[in-house]
């Protein structure tokens, strides 16, 4: 599996899974653990550490285009605060784009919402040193639903980038 971006479904009884039902659109990855030893929290920081910069690009054009419609400029996805030790993270606190909602050693649920929809990303260590990866999006009405139309198809190019990055990566 090394190396490998795999598509799964969201671990059983996961903090993502408890928030499929009446989900507009979700998907799950899973890739080898860069450190089997490695919180999950660290293991988002690290995925997103491998933030490609044609995607902060692309993130800079959304901040854009959505302000117009009036939704929130959420910054670039990869701008993490590299000074804040993980250990200091509390539930509510931002973590790059998104704010921790709910956080264990084995699961990190992290997400944002906005007048058009409500989106989640679980990053969860599952058996066999493996990690997966979980988006859950719950739009509110027409505008999250356009919203979706091109994020969909550039989701899955971003996260197997990113994933497939990380996999690709020696340990932690």
């Amino acid at each position: 599996m090394r190396g490998a971006v795999i598509p799964a479904t969201a671990p059983a009884g996961s903090q993502a899974s408890l928030r499929l039902p009446g989900a507009y659109f979700h998907d799950c990855y899973q890739i080898a653990a860069p450190d089997a030893n490695a919180s999950a929290l660290e293991l988002y920081m690290h995925v997103v550490g491998q933030t490609p910069g044609w995607v902060n690009r692309l993130m800079a054009l959304r901040n854009l285009l959505v302000g117009l419609a009036g939704l929130k400029n959420l910054g670039h996805l990869g701008a993490l605060n590299a000074a804040k030790p993980i250990a200091e993270y509390r539930i509510g606190d931002r973590v790059g784009i998104f704010s921790l909602l709910y956080l264990s050693p084995d699961e990190v649920l992290l997400g944002d919402s906005d007048k058009h929809l409500d989106v989640v990303l679980s990053v969860c260590k599952v058996p066999q040193g493996a990690v997966s990866i979980t988006t859950v999006v719950h739009v509110h009405n027409w505008l999250g639903r356009l919203y979706m139309l091109p994020v969909t198809p550039l989701h899955k190019i971003i996260v197997k980038t990113m994933l497939k990055r990380t996999a690709s990566l020696p340990s932690l």
